[in-house]
This record gives structure tokens, sequence and C-alpha cells, in this order.
């Protein structure tokens, strides 16, 4: 892992381009539990004006809906276009869904605080998105 790769986890640009600019956004592990960290990012997302798309596994009968949203089992599910993924899953599970972005044609990624993968940051970043990692849109808003 570069040096550079590792200060640009939290570019200002690619914050900024995402919280500013684009509005459709998938939050991976996105349930109807509301005493979970997602749960109140995704509310606070909506409140800014973001679209949110809950992606969770439990969504596959096609009946799960939170916050107002369907939600789909996975990314490749959503039949409109992703701009940012935002992950709430552990370091070690987090990468696939950079990957999965990539091939449906997001324009980011977003880890939240404590979820770091610097890998799936260089092949994201490698691929033309802009990815953010190990901080969260309510901390940058504060900003």
């Amino acid at each position: 892992m570069s040096t550079t790769a590792t200060t640009n986890w939290q570019d200002p640009e690619a914050i900024r381009l995402m919280l500013e600019e684009w509005d459709t956004w998938a939050v991976v592990g996105l349930s109807g539990d509301r005493g979970r960290t997602a749960y109140s990012i995704a509310s606070l997302l909506q409140q800014r004006g973001k679209r949110i798309v809950p992606i969770h596994p439990d969504a596959a009968g096609g009946d799960l809906t939170v916050l107002g949203e369907q939600a789909y089992p996975t990314l490749a599910d959503v039949p409109f276009p992703i701009d940012v993924v935002d992950v709430f899953r552990r370091s070690e599970a987090a990468g696939q869904f950079a990957d999965e972005a990539v091939e449906i044609g997001a324009k980011g990624v977003w880890f939240q605080l404590g979820v770091i993968d610097a890998g799936a940051f260089e092949r994201t970043v490698r691929a033309g998105l802009r990815m953010v990692m190990d901080t969260c849109p309510a901390i940058e808003w504060r900003r």
C-alpha cells in the first residue's frame, strides 16, 4: 500500500462530491433495526436530501422496506443507477462491496468509521471510482 493511498482515504474532494453532488446512496447492511448505526446514518442521509437504497440479504423475498424505501438483496438487484455505495460491514467483509460497486457502475464508495480495506481502496480508485474510508457522513457534515 502506498503512502498516497493512505493519505487519500479521506480526500476532501471525494467527500465533497459524495455529500454535495451525488444523490442516490445504496446503504449496505441497512435493515429496519433502529438501534443500528446504519439506520441512523441512512435517516440522516434522507434528511440531507439523499435517496437511500437499503441493501440487505433479508430483502430476497422482495417485501422489505426500510425508511420508506424498497430494499434489495444485492447491489446487482437495484434496477436504477447508484451514485454512492455506503458500506456498514466489518473490514474483512467490506471489500466485496467495493468490487460490486465497480461492477454496477457506481461513482463512489464510502466505508464507514472503522471500516478499512487498503486493497479494496486501491482496486476501487484504480477502476476510476472515488472512495472514502474510515469516516462517517455525520462527522464530515459537521466539519
